[in-house]
């Protein structure tokens, strides 16, 4: 494990090598800034901005369903019981996330009606958490996103809530929230190069900022441990901005980064250049890449399959002032349908969204986005506004990513409206720990791999002799194009089958927006190998013939038809759980080929999908296909 996470520590930060190191302030710097405090509120949403928001709705706009959706949703909550202690496994985080919706839908339905039945019930719910024996310090995401919570509660609320109403939830923020964050028993989040320390440094400040006139030293170090901190995490984001643990986990740690940045600079005027960071401002375009045309993402690693309003693009779009980055949000927020209420932060979008202009948001341009990192990713398509577009989602990078699977070299496919190349994403933690299966390891012989849905047998990429890819190969992307008529990327894989096959390259196209191809080149050592291609699909599938494939779904046809210079039998196999900890997956199949390749001898893998039956153009060397130039870090 230790060495995992140098390992994860020193790839990260190669990526931003190139730019000059991070210095955080000092402590003496924020203890003057925390001396200049603005009364409360003073976090996200200052004193009297809620006129700004009161304005905004006296007219319709693209906003007003989602402002109405939470005072209707707040109207709720205000008939519901306070949120009880109860713990799942080793998690009450549930609890947590539900107290900081209710308390921030709450919080916020205040501020702008006046009315005081969301103060009651906010400040009820406030009092019974802060009642609660602890908030889990043994899972600290419990406690951030518990602090968080509470912490908006009292900083909005203040002015109006009693003064032992006050005394009470400050002694909880301090006691269950900042003051287990500095017991190292609890605290390795300061050391994770993942979205924990994105969300417990995201709490931890917002608990500062919130109790900083009573605690000034204890918020000052709290802050600053923060900006020491969390740029380890922050380092993922070079050099394009792709996020390494995918797109769910994208809406968590970065959101809670957001929200650190956002807090900080409304309560002591600056980000400290958090914002700054290599590839940060860049991920609003790797999240907006991954969702495609049917409101499906790519979604590798544990991560689920539906896109999901993202309220944190709203400050991306703001930032950056690319407002076609809400592109995939105004659905969510537009015509008869009812904004997700249950999205804890939603809040936040009607502060993040002041500038937006209406409904004219721009179509984004570009067809393809790439990113390196700890999981390069490259994202494709034909269209942004048509549904029954090509969209590919191609993975790269190592296993041992954290929340990571092994699918270097799968890929998602979308097209004629339906998803013909699938990925399972996450199981259920509690599923599998609770059945005592050890999730969290991450060395080749780790259980983990033993889990259905994690390893490559399931994923769509190549498996050899039926091992394991190893979880150290850090495949990277060496080439892309943006040529419409032939979106490409291709990736070296042979770091994950290092003493399978000499070399294993792929490449994947997008052809004349009409069809997709991937290409594989392999070449055996000095032993034979079994190379099995596997697609995993929610289709139907019929096998037409030695080469071809026929996959139907919704009454839509899609051909799958394989070229090789080898022999290859083409095969299905079952997706039924193989142990009893496995989830089932029903509606879904596996479908490929086998091929026995000689010892040293090289042989080419060619798969077409295409809505047409017919034969398809050959496909050239993947050392012709066209580049746009790469850059490796």
């Amino acid at each position: 494990m230790r060495y995992m996470l140098v390992f994860l520590l020193l790839v990260s930060l190669s990526f931003a090598s190139a730019q000059p190191a991070y210095q955080p302030p000092t402590l003496a710097v924020i203890s003057e800034k925390i001396k200049d405090l603005p009364p409360h509120p003073r976090i996200l949403l200052l004193k009297d901005r809620e006129q700004d928001i009161r304005q905004r709705f006296q007219q319709p706009n693209v906003l007003s369903n989602l402002h109405q959706a939470i005072l209707a949703e707040s109207e709720n909550i205000i008939g519901l019981p306070p949120v009880e202690r109860i713990q799942i496994g080793r998690r009450l985080l549930d609890k947590s996330r539900e107290c900081l919706r209710r308390v921030f839908q709450l919080s916020y339905a205040y501020r702008v009606t006046g009315d005081r039945r969301f103060l009651a019930r906010a400040e009820k719910e406030l009092l019974a958490v802060s009642g609660f024996s602890d908030w889990n310090p043994t899972h600290f995401l419990d406690v951030a996103e518990m602090t968080m919570a509470v912490a908006i509660g009292y900083d909005w609320l203040y002015p109006h809530l009693s003064v032992g109403s006050r005394q009470k939830i400050r002694t909880a923020i301090l006691e269950k929230g900042i003051n287990p964050s500095y017991d190292k028993q609890y605290n390795s989040f300061l050391r994770s190069t993942n979205n924990w320390n994105q969300v417990c440094n995201a709490g931890m400040t917002f608990g500062a900022l919130a109790i900083a006139e009573d605690e000034p030293e204890l918020a000052a170090r709290t802050i600053q441990r923060a900006l020491e901190t969390l740029p380890v995490s922050m380092a993922v984001y070079a050099p394009h901005g792709a996020y390494a643990e995918g797109y769910g986990y994208w809406d968590y740690g970065t959101s809670f980064n957001v929200l650190m940045i956002s807090a900080l600079e409304t309560a002591l005027g600056t980000d400290f250049s958090l914002s700054a960071l290599p590839g940060f401002m860049k991920t609003g375009s790797f999240l907006q890449n991954m969702i495609g045309p049917i409101g499906l993402v790519h979604n590798w690693g544990d991560g689920g399959v539906k896109a999901h309003f993202n309220p944190a693009m709203f400050w991306f779009a703001q930032k950056t002032g690319e407002e076609s980055l809400l592109w995939n949000q105004l659905p969510d927020l537009s015509g008869d349908q009812t904004p997700n209420v249950k999205n804890r932060l939603i809040p936040t979008a009607m502060i993040w969204g002041a500038t937006l202009r209406g409904r004219d948001v721009p179509k984004p341009k570009a067809l393809l986005w790439f990113g390196q990192g700890l999981s390069p990713v490259a994202l494709m398509r034909t269209s942004w506004d048509d549904p029954n577009a090509f969209f590919v989602g191609f993975k790269a990078g190592a296993a041992q990513v954290n929340h990571g699977h092994m699918d270097a070299g799968s890929f998602v496919l979308d097209a004629l409206g339906e998803r013909w190349a699938m990925d399972f994403g996450m199981q259920n933690y509690h599923s599998l720990e609770s059945k005592g299966v050890q999730l969290w390891g991450r060395a080749q012989n780790a259980q983990r791999w033993q889990i259905f849905r994690y390893n490559n047998f399931v994923h769509n990429t190549l498996t050899v002799n039926n091992e394991l890819h190893r979880v150290e190969g850090n495949p990277r992307i060496d080439a892309q194009s943006g040529d419409p008529k032939f979106l490409s990327v291709v990736s070296d894989l042979s770091d994950v089958f290092k003493g399978q096959v000499e070399k294993a390259k792929r490449g994947i196209a997008i052809r004349d927006g009409k069809s997709v191809v991937v290409r594989d080149e392999v070449k055996t050592t000095d032993r034979p190998a079994l190379i099995r291609w596997t697609l995993l699909t929610p289709a139907t599938v019929k096998i037409i013939d030695g080469k071809t494939v026929e996959l139907s779904q919704n009454s839509k046809k899609m051909y799958l038809k394989f070229d090789s210079d080898t022999a290859i039998k083409i095969r299905t196999w079952s997706t039924d759980p193989v142990h009893d900890y496995d989830a089932p997956n029903p509606g879904t199949i596996r479908v490929g080929f086998e091929a026995d390749v000689p010892a040293g001898q090289e042989r080419v893998f060619n798969a077409i999908f295409s809505a047409t039956p017919g034969p398809e153009g050959t496909t050239s060397p993947l050392a012709s296909w066209p580049s746009d130039g790469i850059q490796k870090n």
